[in-house]
């Protein structure tokens, strides 16, 4: 921030956090009057949650345990933890994807409900044209099964699903779309000679 800025802020008696809130909730208040939702980053219920209108959306994204303490409060919460969800996390394997639970310790139904779903998430940084199809397939297939499937139908153990998303897997790359292979890390080579399937 320039000097000239942080002299504005003083004048005002704010320092960066306080300037950070007062715009975060002054847009939260304009587009609640508009009758928009929105969805905030986890850093603003870290930071000063309590403040935050009713109406927000968290999206967690730094880590666990966050999406108990927003639907706790009584917020909403959109679960895509870097840890598990983050495409660009080359080493997070697909059976990570499938196991990370969005409802983690939140075991009370009207509480199960603030949790809106989960994203897969991936910065740009490490992914192109010649290399994205690979990046997010077939782990964010893991991921969709994981949020589209009914808790007690899940499986507990990733071999159970293995073999379902090799054949999407296969049935992808038959599609033109350059999936990865599924017993690999992310955008990983096939580790052995194969059939699609064994990959």
């Amino acid at each position: 921030m320039s000097d000239c800025a942080h002299g504005k802020l003083k004048k005002k008696g704010m320092n960066e956090s306080d300037a950070y809130r007062y715009f975060v909730l002054r847009a939260q208040k304009i587009a609640s009057s508009h009758g928009y939702e929105f969805i905030n980053w986890e850093e603003t219920f870290n930071d000063f949650g309590k403040q935050l209108s009713p109406k927000t959306v968290v999206h967690n994204w730094l880590g666990r345990g966050v999406a108990k303490k927003v639907v706790d409060a009584g917020l909403r919460c959109i679960v895509s933890n870097q840890d598990k969800w983050y495409l660009d996390h080359l080493d997070a394997t697909w059976e990570g994807f499938y196991m990370n639970e969005p409802l983690e310790n939140i075991t009370k139904p009207e509480k199960q409900k603030l949790v809106l779903g989960g994203e897969v998430c991936m910065w740009g940084e490490t992914a192109d044209a010649s290399d994205i199809e690979q990046t997010i397939w077939p782990r964010a297939a893991a991921a969709a099964e994981r949020l589209w499937t009914p808790t007690w139908k899940l499986a507990t153990d990733p071999k159970i699903v293995a073999p379902r998303l090799a054949h999407f897997r296969c049935l992808l790359n038959k599609r033109g779309v350059a999936a990865a292979p599924l017993f690999a890390p992310g955008r990983g080579t096939p580790p052995f000679t194969g059939s699609c399937i064994q990959q």
